[in-house]
């Protein structure tokens, strides 16, 4: 008879232990993920650093990244601004931003009239096809922009 109750008993625990795991697994599917730290869209990393500030679309800035990329994992990309880089008059700081990946924002350059020249040249990662933009903060308050699509093939990661 003990033999009985110890099948009945283990049968009970190895069905529970099969379906919890299950259920679990469920309810953590249904939860929205959090969001890390640095995963922001790319409306809320542009308010972020422009305070709610106009950003204005400028022929000034020169945003040069290739049409199609053949791999995601490295994009060069290029910002050049028309600014005489005087003490009155320069680039504070170029900020680059893939507006699709989690974390939108790539790579910011902060600049000085010592600079000389506002132009700065990376490569950045792109999860899949999507527009790149370039962020530019001047001495007296303003934002320009730039964008450019760039069709990543294969490759993308985020």
């Amino acid at each position: 008879m003990q033999r009985r109750e110890f099948f009945k008993k283990l049968g009970v625990a190895a069905a529970a232990g099969a379906v919890l795991p299950s259920l679990a697994l469920s309810n953590e599917a249904a939860a929205p993920k959090p969001k890390g730290p640095n995963e922001l869209s790319y409306k809320d990393a542009v308010n972020a650093i422009t305070g709610g500030k106009k950003v204005v679309n400028s022929p000034l800035v020169h945003l040069k990244a290739p049409e199609i990329a053949e791999n995601g994992a490295v994009v060069p990309v290029t910002v050049e601004v028309d600014s005489p880089m005087t003490e009155n008059d320069y680039v504070k700081a170029i900020h680059i931003f893939a507006t699709k990946n989690n974390n939108t924002r790539c790579i910011d350059v902060h600049l000085t009239p010592a600079n000389g020249k506002a132009m700065f040249a990376t490569r950045i990662k792109l999860g899949g096809t999507q527009e790149v933009a370039a962020l530019v903060e001047l001495s007296n308050g303003t934002f320009l922009v730039a964008t450019q699509s760039v069709k990543v093939t294969i490759g993308g990661c985020g």
